[in-house]
């Protein structure tokens, strides 16, 4: 695979889970990662400390996204690091809200669409001063977008959300050399998906997958590096499902 020595990477919600093996990830192939974290700082400590205990180069950066000008200030910090030129956007960060159609309140509903779309959308736009030509934005979409999972119907429509933004943001960015992707992971063991650590939630997974195993962070690292290399310099526009071949 092609190195990402000499580029520059942020992660959102990289203190935990598909983030924070994404900022692993991209720290081994030779990126300096900025590690975002919204209130998890010990968490986003250890992961910047495990990247420099490697030889890597990152650090940590903080900010509300849950907030209208979460986004802004985000980019703020981050031009103020990197200076003019930012190589790699994976717009990670979310949140999930499960329950009957009955349950969703108006707060949990406008925060869904805060931290998962209202986000993303604006931090692309701050940031597009130092996206460049040959940089890579890389969302984070859900099998969820697709298919019937569980209660999640407002959750699944902020990834429905993205998937449309993918589409759109290619469109627009192409001319700059700008590509745009996301990675739609399954189930995957992480804090997010805790029900997959109980039998039934595990019963329920596997049945629904072609491979018979729970998805692991790292899982959906490595597509997330590959998006954001050169190797995948002809792909933009493209929702990839890695899922173990969920609901086919």
């Amino acid at each position: 695979m092609s190195t990402l020595t000499g580029k520059t990477a942020l992660v959102t919600g990289a203190s935990r889970g598909i983030g924070r093996a994404a900022a692993l990830a991209l720290a081994k192939a030779g990126a300096q990662v900025l590690v975002h974290y919204g209130n998890a700082q010990k968490e986003a400590d250890a992961v910047v400390k495990e990247i420099t205990d490697a030889g890597g180069r990152a650090q940590t950066i903080a900010a509300d996204l849950g907030k209208p000008n979460g986004p802004h200030d985000l980019a703020r910090q981050v031009r103020d690091i990197v200076g003019g030129r930012l190589d790699i956007l994976v717009a990670n960060a979310g949140i999930s809200r499960s329950g009957p159609i009955e349950e969703m309140t108006i707060e949990d509903f406008d925060q869904l669409f805060a931290v998962n779309v209202r986000a993303p959308y604006f931090l692309v736009q701050q940031l597009l001063p130092n996206l460049c030509e040959g940089s890579s934005i890389i969302f984070t979409s859900s099998l969820a977008a697709r298919a019937s999972v569980g209660s999640l119907a407002a959750y699944a429509a902020t990834k429905g959300a993205i998937d449309t933004l993918v589409t759109h943001f290619a469109a627009a960015l192409g001319e700059r050399g700008i590509r745009v992707n996301a990675v739609a992971p399954g189930v995957v063991e992480t804090d997010m998906s805790s029900f997959a650590k109980s039998e039934a939630g595990r019963d329920y997974t596997l049945g629904m997958q072609a491979l018979k195993r729970i998805a692991q962070p790292d899982d959906i690292a490595g597509p997330i590096v590959f998006l954001a290399s050169d190797d995948a310099r002809w792909i933009t526009g493209d929702t990839v499902s890695v899922d173990g071949g969920s609901k086919l």
